[in-house]
């Protein structure tokens, strides 16, 4: 049998498979890295760098028709995971996105202690049109406060890890340290004027057809909040005795009118009424301020965080009765809510017209703390002193 050469027209039709192999794995590169952008560390291990590019902004090609989409507020949703979170706040996100953020495009920030697993990300990433940032936290931010003894925290964690909830968890007050001290300073919020705290598994009931942020912002409210249930005393057993201590040694810091009334006892004691930080939308200012961070400090050193249970929520809520007036803090009345068993749902018919909850699953009406927060008063600084007994 002679050996053929092949002719002309069976090398063109090789030829032609051949490059169209190529364009067919170029394109498929190319796709690859356009949905899905490599995951690194940046320089200085601070935060994970996905999508690679922008901030607000979102990528046309990635987005398809709906695209363009800018925020208005240099805003972003905030939590707080770990990785094993993922199906927890793929469902708050999941619900975020259906009554709020997928006609505003506001990005999600996402922080961690460990390093995000890519499916992690990539599954986050997938069901929203916005930017979803992943950091991670450095030990400073989480991890002990230099001010107290590792070997105390230990006994202390022992003694109480019957008496409450997380009495003996370390990592929960790691939890609680950062959220009421570091949170702002992470290097992903330094460009936000607002954010708004979330977390796995909270469900939200209602549509909300406006941009919280920019509300805040048009009308001045510093700090919002849904529910307001008294702390748990045994927790924050010297939490008043340090505040007073740091109102007395930086009385020049207070404004000369404030809400403090809200978290007055009949006593002028701590009633242990606060906002359940858990969903919080705040002015960044507030936290970035000389006074709160000067508390803070001043929290930080007395070592209540380890050796009792102090959480951010009392912490967040003092600083915001301390430092803001009435009017500067708003009750998001219309946003339906539920987390961990404690439940709102708005009861005005405009409002309950856009959710799906029952209206008898509402905590806050009728709840002595919100009655405190519809009933009181700003008080001056002056007359906040003479109930304190601080000349």
């Amino acid at each position: 049998m002679k050996f053929q050469r092949p002719s002309i027209l069976m090398w063109t039709r090789n030829w032609i498979k051949v490059a169209a192999g190529l364009v067919f794995l170029t394109i498929t590169f190319i796709s690859i890295h356009m949905f899905y952008p490599s995951l690194e560390f940046d320089t200085n291990q601070k935060q994970l760098v996905w999508p690679p590019k922008g901030f607000y902004l979102r990528q046309q090609e990635l987005y398809g028709n709906k695209t363009g989409l800018v925020p208005t507020e240099k805003s972003a949703m905030v939590a707080l995971v770990r990785n094993s979170d993922y199906h927890g706040i793929r469902k708050t996100i999941q619900q975020i996105e259906d009554r709020f953020n997928r006609e505003y495009g506001y990005p999600y920030i996402l922080l961690n202690d460990e390093p995000f697993t890519t499916s992690f990300m990539r599954g986050l990433q997938r069901i929203t049109k916005s930017r979803v940032h992943f950091g991670l936290l450095d030990k400073k931010a989480w991890g002990y406060s230099p001010y107290v003894s590792e070997s105390k925290v230990a006994k202390k964690l022992e003694e109480n890890k019957n008496r409450y909830i997380y009495g003996g968890s370390l990592s929960y007050r790691f939890m609680c340290r950062f959220q009421s001290g570091f949170i702002h300073k992470h290097p992903l919020l330094k460009s936000l004027d607002f954010y708004w705290r979330i977390e796995p598994d909270v469900s939200y009931y209602c549509d909300m057809p406006y941009d919280p942020f920019k509300m805040m912002k048009e009308n001045d409210y510093k700090y919002g909040f849904i529910i307001s249930p008294p702390e748990k005393s045994e927790t924050v057993e010297t939490l008043w005795k340090t505040t007073k201590e740091w109102i007395k040694k930086n009385k020049n810091l207070l404004p000369e009118k404030s809400f403090a009334s809200l978290i007055l006892d009949d006593n002028n004691d701590y009633n242990m009424c606060h906002f359940w930080s858990n969903f919080e939308i705040v002015d960044l200012s507030l936290y970035r301020s000389k006074a709160y961070e000067s508390y803070f400090q001043h929290l930080d050193r007395a070592g209540g965080f380890f050796y009792e249970r102090w959480g951010d929520a009392p912490v967040h809520s003092i600083a915001a009765a301390l430092f803001l007036t009435k009017s500067q803090i708003h009750w998001f009345e219309d946003v339906g809510y539920n987390h961990i068993g404690y439940s709102h749902c708005p009861h005005p018919d405009l409002m309950a017209q856009r959710c799906t909850c029952k209206a008898e699953d509402a905590y806050p009406y009728g709840a002595h703390c919100h009655n405190l927060f519809k009933e009181r008063d700003d008080i001056t600084k002056e007359e906040l002193l003479r109930r304190l007994e601080i000349s």
